[in-house]
């Protein structure tokens, strides 16, 4: 709660209180042949997680309202962004339920974001973000002293 909601007010963010909805939604966007510009809208989420069952359980959902998506021209033709839709199931537009593969994509949208923001509170929560990026993206060589 402090992170994605006390830390996203402080941040002054707007349109939604999350981790890193954004993130997910550029990376499925690309691979999808989606308009990134369309990233601005389709990232406003809130994410909220709480305690049940007595504290044996984490309920966790997002709430996206706005995740503009489609399964049809632009870049959703490339080659690599139409076998990514193929591969998904929604290639094109459903004949018998117009709407329908979008529909789809937004939902597997939203459920990735769901997955993304469940895996950063968690590496944060167990204090393994740090560590990770320490020992992985975190070079050791003295960069000040260059070589020629």
């Amino acid at each position: 709660m402090l992170k994605n909601l006390t830390g996203s007010a402080l941040a002054g963010a707007l349109g939604g209180f999350n981790a890193h909805a954004s993130n997910i939604v550029s990376a499925v966007y690309i691979a999808t042949g989606q308009d990134p510009a369309q990233n601005i809208e389709s990232s406003h989420c809130i994410t909220m997680m709480e305690a049940v069952n007595d504290g044996k359980d984490l309920h966790i959902s997002v709430t996206m309202p706005s995740i503009e998506v489609g399964t049809v021209g632009g870049g959703t033709q490339l080659a690599s962004q139409s076998a990514c839709l193929n591969l998904l199931g929604v290639k094109g537009a459903n004949r018998e339920a117009p709407g329908s593969n979008a529909r789809l994509l937004a939902t597997i949208v939203a459920g990735s974001v769901l997955a993304g923001e469940l895996s950063l509170m968690s590496a944060i929560s167990a204090g393994q973000l740090v560590n990770s990026h320490m020992k992985y993206n975190r070079s050791t060589k003295d960069v000040t002293k260059a070589s020629s």
